[in-house]
């Protein structure tokens, strides 16, 4: 029920707030114009999806790759560098990422895609990490036992087993990321950050608004449509 409140929300804001100049005047009514108008709500949204899912699919891919590969007997000297390389992205803010980025990666998307990739490394790597090395170690043996191969054991019993708490990470993560997304924008990534920083350059709070609550709504939809899918994960894998 949530999901859909949530997703209802959003879209009322996001095909609302240029109709809603009555309600904002409300806000800030001594300003020349008081409804974002240099690009549309929607196709900033869906930039701003994009980004973020792009960051999202690199930092899962390799985040949970990582960690496999260091739950492995073959790969276990390797656990401490994929640690600290994983938390090192969360040492340094994002701004600072992005201040590295653009003089070798130019102005636009790419810089803060990378900035998204770092910062939000750690909390898919912490619990693929602690999803794996958690599952039962008899239910492995008992694997091995029926002549599981060591890649049939991953696959059918250990990623399934950690698939609740390795999405859990992933939410996270993406969470994040949907809210750190929105400084893209001081670095000409269009997307929903543009109008809180056209707010704050020209002290109009109703531009503000406009961005961060719909920034809100959309973190909030994509955790509950996260939610959802890790209670069905966990009813499926452990409950009989």
């Amino acid at each position: 029920m949530w999901p859909a409140i949530w997703l209802v929300l959003l879209m009322v804001c996001v095909w609302g707030f240029p109709y809603a100049d009555g309600v904002l005047r409300v806000i800030e009514p001594d300003a020349r114009q008081v409804v974002y108008q240099r690009a549309s709500l929607a196709s900033l949204l869906v930039q701003h999806l994009l980004v973020v899912s792009a960051a999202a699919v690199i930092t899962t891919a390799s985040g949970v790759l990582a960690a496999i590969v260091v739950t492995r007997e073959w790969g276990r000297n390797f656990l401490p560098l994929v640690a600290q390389v994983a938390s090192l992205g969360q040492t340094f803010p994002p701004v600072a990422v992005l201040a590295l980025a653009v003089p070798a990666l130019g102005f636009g998307t790419l810089p803060i895609i990378v900035a998204l990739v770092l910062y939000g490394a750690l909390p898919i790597v912490r619990n693929t990490l602690g999803g794996i090395q958690g599952v039962d170690k008899e239910v492995k043996s008992a694997s091995a036992a029926m002549g599981m191969t060591g890649w049939q054991t991953l696959c059918q019993v250990e990623l399934p087993l950690a698939a609740p708490v390795i999405l859990a990470g992933i939410r996270t993560s993406i969470t994040i990321n949907i809210s750190t997304a929105a400084i893209g924008a001081t670095v000409g990534a269009s997307n929903l950050g543009d109008p809180i920083i056209a707010g704050i350059v020209n002290g109009n709070m109703a531009y503000i608004i406009q961005g961060a609550l719909t920034i809100a709504l959309l973190a909030l939809t994509v955790d509950s449509l996260f939610e959802r899918l890790q209670e069905r994960l966990r009813s499926r894998f452990y409950t009989s």
